[in-house]
């Protein structure tokens, strides 16, 4: 199992970029999809996660209302779209899947994903 991670950049505050995590040799939609995020000096956030029990989706307070992931199980990506950014969403981003469903009280667990991806830079700066 791969996931590629891309789409990151450099973007004005109130902006939009929309994150893909293609992957291969997996099936998508057998797998529960995650984004974190990390900042230098600081752990892997967890900002959302789809699962792949029931296609749930999970958001961390600070992605609720303007994030929203999502899968595309015929192209095997995953997506986060990101709008209305904000310089404090400036991080690496990193998706990660793993083959089990998660819930409100693990998604967030790093030990939860046994795979990941590189991450993408993500730069929210006027």
């Amino acid at each position: 199992v791969q996931l590629q991670a891309s789409g990151g950049g450099l973007v004005q505050p109130g902006s939009s970029l929309r994150l893909s995590c293609a992957g291969s040799g997996y099936t998508l939609k057998s797998y529960s999809i995650a984004w974190f995020r990390q900042v230098p000096g600081k752990g892997r956030e967890g900002i959302a996660a789809i699962s792949t029990s029931d296609g749930t989706t999970y958001y961390a307070d600070s992605a609720k209302g303007r994030f929203a992931i999502s899968r595309d199980n015929a192209k095997n990506t995953a997506y986060l779209q990101m709008d209305r950014l904000k310089p404090e969403d400036t991080a690496v981003y990193f998706c990660a899947a793993d083959n089990l469903a998660v819930y409100e009280n693990n998604w967030k667990d790093l030990a939860e994903y046994v795979y990941w991806g590189q991450g993408t830079q993500v730069t929210v700066s006027s």
